[in-house]
């Protein structure tokens, strides 16, 4: 476990340079050309491959991150890429107010790095999500074998794991000694980490893992621990 630990710390290493990599490339492109089909296909790519490994890594600046590309109201890199180009040339002006706003957005790429680099930063936050991986495969595969309490019981464990790393990543304080997926889900909306419609997923997925209790009267079948299983590696993918 220790060597599949330090094999992902390197890869993560290596995406964090070479996202600054590109973004350098890009940003260098940006000063001097104004070319908007080259710079917006080179872009949403960096920008969409940035803003996961933002969330895994820095989740606090996350929003940052995403108010430069989009920001209603305000200058954003959006409106440079959709709204104020002429054919496809960036005009000059707006090559420079979107030189300003993406070097803002490397300027955070970086500032992962440090984080990466800091030995205070916890080492389990980055493999966490290969290990949640590893164990909705175990669920799966207990569930084609007909197991479905164990399958759910499992796939319940990674949902309440995951939903409390992200109370700590907001620094919510859980008050409860042992909290249930309800009690997480609830302190995320009421912190507003979450939407309604989160809340309200997760909430379904906490009925279904509430199936797999031996004092429910119904029996979960396949379909519902299969629905489960999809449902909580769509929130650990996507709810940081």
């Amino acid at each position: 476990m220790v060597k599949n630990r330090q094999s992902n710390i390197e890869k993560y290493k290596k995406d964090i340079d070479s996202l600054i990599k590109k973004g350098e490339k890009i940003l260098l492109h940006l000063k001097n050309s104004r070319d908007l089909n080259w710079f917006r296909k080179e872009y949403e790519i960096w920008y969409s491959e940035s803003l996961s490994l933002i969330k895994i890594v820095l989740p606090n600046r996350a929003t940052d991150f995403e108010r430069y590309y989009y920001q209603k109201g305000e200058s954003c890199l959006k409106d440079c890429i959709v709204y104020k180009s002429e054919y496809d040339n960036l005009l000059k002006d707006t090559a420079e107010e979107a030189s300003i706003l993406f070097e803002n957005q490397l300027g955070i790429v970086k500032s992962v790095k440090k984080r990466f680099e800091s030995s205070l930063f916890d080492i389990r936050q980055l493999v966490q999500a290969e290990l949640f991986d590893s164990e909705l495969d175990a669920a799966r595969e207990l569930n084609k074998k007909g197991f479905t309490r164990g399958a759910g019981a499992v796939a319940g464990v990674v949902l309440e794991e995951h939903l409390a790393q992200i109370c700590e990543n907001h620094n919510i304080k859980v008050k409860k000694k042992n909290p249930s997926i309800n009690d997480y889900n609830q302190l995320l909306k009421d912190n507003d980490v979450i939407e309604t419609k989160d809340w309200r997923f997760i909430q379904h997925l906490a009925d279904l893992r509430n199936l797999c209790d031996h004092k429910k009267k119904r029996e979960p079948t396949r379909e519902d621990i299969e629905e489960l299983i999809n449902g909580v590696e769509k929130v650990t993918k996507t709810i940081f």
